[in-house]
């Protein structure tokens, strides 16, 4: 695979991968994922808008130059925006790659960063990129510092600088992601169009999604980090219609898979309302909810990949990967996709 280089998000040759539940690969343009839909199928996107979340600024005590990316907060209400974890980066800026970026100055607890119009002050600290902070401030003055000052986190196989309205999908609604939830990239209006003309449902879930790579393995491999989701009332009860006649719950990217998995893991049937997401998706979980995920083509290794591999076993997706090297897919968030139902072999719960 190659890393896309241009932040577009449905361009005319993407393309699409499909890995159908008995093992087969499939190999196409992305425009026809629509045609590997049922009639009373579902298909449950993320409608998190991403956040400006890449402050520039000064550690206080050194006055050395420092790029805090926010990572996670524990709530989706819009006045709890004063606590983050955040990872922190030293001098320099996204067209370094992140595991060749400087070290951050030592960050100890009770430590005061300048981010522009935003004041923090290191809580704690998780690992010597990774603090927790607390933003000075009403939420009213916190959203307008982030507005103002705050970018959208990138790395360095993008070529140009990322606008704010190139990370948000045609639908998002919410204030909540760190990165783009990229899997819902593929998805346009004319698409939820044509997924009810197939005879199947459309439905939002909001999940935070968080950082995907920090290029410190010790960091990385605490990913992914606990994320708050909420579950609207109409999802939960298209998902249980869903699975009552028969159809399948497709999830658009591995957040939705998370929130719906997380919501359906205390009991029977799918929760309405807010939680927290804290499992980690691999080859040992029996998936609850979801049938078929909508992703990125992701590289093994990753927390997203090992979330693949709930849903097919590890032959498959080596030949799958071989596939993707073959026909130079893309990666990354505006890389291309993969369509994966859930091997045969695993019965829903």
């Amino acid at each position: 695979m190659i890393a896309a280089h241009s932040a577009l998000q449905r361009p005319a040759d993407a393309k699409l991968l499909a890995i159908r539940a008995g093992g087969a690969i499939e190999h196409g343009p992305r425009s026809r994922w629509v045609e590997l839909l049922q009639r009373g199928d579902l298909v449950v996107a993320n409608d998190a808008m991403t956040l400006p979340a890449s402050l520039a600024g000064v550690h206080v005590p050194s006055g050395r130059a420092i790029e805090v990316r926010l990572a996670q907060r524990r709530s989706l209400d819009p006045h709890d925006v004063h606590r983050f974890l955040a990872v922190v980066f030293g001098e320099g800026d996204h067209r370094t790659r992140t595991e060749d970026r400087a070290a951050p100055p030592e960050l100890r607890a009770g430590d005061r960063l300048d981010l522009g119009p935003l004041k923090a002050v290191v809580r704690e600290v998780r690992h010597p990129r990774l603090v927790g902070i607390e933003l000075e401030g009403d939420a009213g003055a916190i959203w307008a510092g982030l507005a103002s000052h705050g970018k959208p986190i990138q790395y360095a196989y993008l070529r140009e600088d990322l606008a704010l309205w190139d990370v948000w999908t045609p639908f998002a609604a919410i204030p909540a992601a760190f990165e783009p939830p990229s899997a819902g990239f593929a998805i346009d209006w004319r698409a939820i169009a044509q997924v009810r003309a197939a005879g199947a449902a459309f439905a939002t879930i909001t999940h935070a999604a968080g950082i995907s790579s920090t290029g410190d393995p010790a960091l990385d491999a605490m990913f992914p980090l606990d994320e708050p989701y909420r579950i609207p009332q109409r999802t939960a009860d298209l998902v249980e219609r869903t699975r009552r006649s028969g159809g399948r719950v497709i999830a658009v990217g591995t957040t939705v898979v998370r929130a719906l998995e997380a919501a359906a893991n205390e009991g029977d049937g799918l929760h309405a309302g807010s939680g927290i997401a804290t499992q980690r998706i691999g080859a040992g979980t029996r998936l609850r909810v979801v049938d078929a995920i909508l992703s990125g083509t992701h590289e093994p290794g990753t927390s997203h990949y090992e979330l693949l591999q709930a849903f097919a076993d590890a032959r498959t997706l080596r030949e799958a990967d071989r596939t993707l090297d073959a026909y130079g897919y893309r990666t990354h968030e505006f890389g291309d996709s993969v369509f994966v139902e859930r091997r045969a072999a695993t019965p829903r719960q």
